[in-house]
């Protein structure tokens, strides 16, 4: 059986992607990946998307997603897609035994890491890269968070909630984190800064003991039990880069002003195919667009 569309991804965009295309009759078949809800059930409250007086929690409101493309009629299956070939009447997507006519790539973007000494060998055992998952098991611990940007300010900032003190590890000498980010950082007590420093190893016996960082060439030892890893994401398109257009950085390059890709019939949404806004809402939007645009090229 031919599929008339598949969804690769269950975020903001895959899942508002499947309500649009499950609502227009077109019977969508969802393949979660292997993080069910995408990037944001790492995040805690989640404030700016509309229709939410109140903050919600990430993993909340993508259940909330999800149960609605369920109401609709969208199929899911659990597990990632290895790559995605072009047959006769559609796609194939290896890994799994679908075949569709047209496909929608809402993979996301994966956290990246230093590569500095110590950070895999800790990893679970005093190092993350998401706070939401790991910060319950560092009550009343001394925390270092690794970046500058909206992901390590919100890391930071929530990682307060349980750590007795967070201090912020950045290589410059200001944040690139949105000023509302900066400012709710700036007003918690609990969280320091380190400016112009870089960091050189990770140190530890069984767990972690202290971060090791080069400050105007000085090296200097932070006592912390944990450390976060905050520096950005690369985008999941490595079952797509060897068939569809994508850009220097990995990210999926649509036609402008549309979710239409260098391949007739795949399409592509949310951070995949965005390094500029990564939103949940612009995330959805694009869902939206993507879903829109299948409609079109299936009824064509």
């Amino acid at each position: 059986m031919i599929e008339q569309l598949a969804i690769l991804g269950s975020g903001p965009a895959g899942l508002t992607a499947a309500i649009y295309a499950a609502r227009a009759g077109i019977g969508p078949i969802v393949c979660e990946g292997m993080q069910p809800g995408g990037q944001l059930t790492l995040t805690s409250d989640v404030e700016n998307f509309p229709g939410f007086a109140e903050a919600i929690v990430g993993q909340d409101l993508m259940a909330r997603f999800r149960a609605q493309a369920e109401r609709f009629g969208t199929r899911f299956v659990f597990g990632a897609v290895e790559r995605i070939e072009s047959v006769e009447g559609g796609f194939r997507l290896v890994g799994t035994d679908i075949v569709a006519r047209a496909v929608i790539v809402a993979t996301g973007a994966s956290a990246k890491w230093t590569q500095v000494p110590g950070e895999q060998e800790f990893l679970g055992r005093g190092v993350s890269a998401c706070a939401t998952c790991d910060g319950f098991f560092f009550k009343n611990k001394d925390i270092a968070v690794i970046g500058g940007g909206d992901t390590a300010l919100e890391e930071a900032t929530f990682l307060t909630r349980f750590a007795q003190s967070v201090t912020l590890v950045h290589r410059r000498d200001t944040f690139r984190a949105s000023k509302a980010m900066q400012e709710k950082a700036f007003a918690n007590p609990k969280i320091k800064y380190m400016w112009n420093a870089v960091p050189e190893s990770i140190i530890g016996d069984q767990k972690v003991e202290a971060l090791k960082v080069n400050v105007g060439g000085v090296s200097q030892v932070i006592p912390v039990q944990g450390v976060f890893i905050a520096i950005g994401h690369t985008p999941n398109t490595a079952c797509v880069r060897e068939l569809i257009a994508c850009d220097a950085a990995g990210y999926i390059v649509n036609e402008t002003g549309s979710t239409r890709t260098s391949v007739p019939g795949i399409f592509a949404a949310g951070d995949v195919a965005d390094h500029r806004y990564r939103q949940a809402i612009t995330a959805a939007g694009s869902g939206c667009m993507a879903a829109l645009d299948a409609e079109a090229y299936l009824g064509a």
